[in-house]
C-alpha cells in the first residue's frame, strides 16, 4: 500500500509540473524572470517545472502568477479536474467563470438552503451539475435569441428612417 501512495505523490507532482511548465510557456517569459517574480531559485523552478521537486501552494500560485495566470482558478480546476483541463481552460471565459461559481457558490447555498443545508446528499452532485450546465445553455440561447430580435428591430428601425 505504502507503493500506491508514492505513486500517486509522483503521479501528482508530474501532472502539476505539467500544468506549470504549460503556463510558463505559454507566458513568453524567460524562465529566470519567473523565477524572480515568484520569488523561487532559478534552479529550484527548473526542478519544479521537471516533475523532480514538489512545489508548495503557495509555490504553484507565486509560478502560475508571475507566468500571468490566475493562480486561483487554475489550481482550483487541477484539483478538481486534472492538469491537461487546467491547462486548456486556464484565463478563458469558461475557467473564469467557474472561478466565479464557485467563489460564490457555498454562500449562495447557504443562502437558499438556510437550515436544509443537511438535506443536501452527496450522489446529487453530478445530476445537479448537469442540470446547472443545462440551465447555463438555455440562458445562453435565450441571449442569442434576444440578440437577433435587437438586431432585427434596430435593423428595421433604422431602414424605416432611411426610406
Amino acid at each position: 500500500m505504502p507503493h500506491a501512495v508514492s505513486l500517486s505523490e509522483q503521479e501528482s507532482r508530474a501532472d502539476l509540473a505539467r500544468l506549470l511548465n504549460a503556463a510558463v510557456e505559454a507566458s513568453g517569459r524567460l524562465r529566470c524572470d519567473i523565477a524572480r517574480d515568484a520569488h523561487i531559485h532559478k534552479d529550484a523552478l527548473r526542478r519544479i517545472l521537471t516533475g523532480k521537486r514538489s512545489t508548495s501552494l503557495g509555490e504553484a500560485s507565486r509560478i502560475l502568477s508571475a507566468s500571468g495566470v490566475r493562480a486561483k482558478q487554475t489550481l482550483s480546476l487541477f484539483i478538481l479536474t486534472d492538469a491537461s483541463l487546467a491547462a486548456e481552460w486556464q484565463d478563458t471565459k469558461v475557467g473564469r467563470f467557474l472561478e466565479d461559481f464557485l467563489t460564490e457558490l457555498p454562500a449562495a447555498l447557504s443562502s437558499e438552503l438556510a437550515d436544509r443545508l443537511e438535506d443536501v446528499r452527496p450522489r446529487w452532485a453530478k445530476g445537479t451539475a448537469h442540470r446547472v450546465a443545462r440551465l447555463l445553455a438555455d440562458h445562453i440561447d435565450e441571449l442569442e435569441r434576444r440578440d437577433v430580435l435587437l438586431d432585427d428591430l434596430y435593423a428595421t428601425a433604422a431602414g424605416g428612417h432611411h426610406g
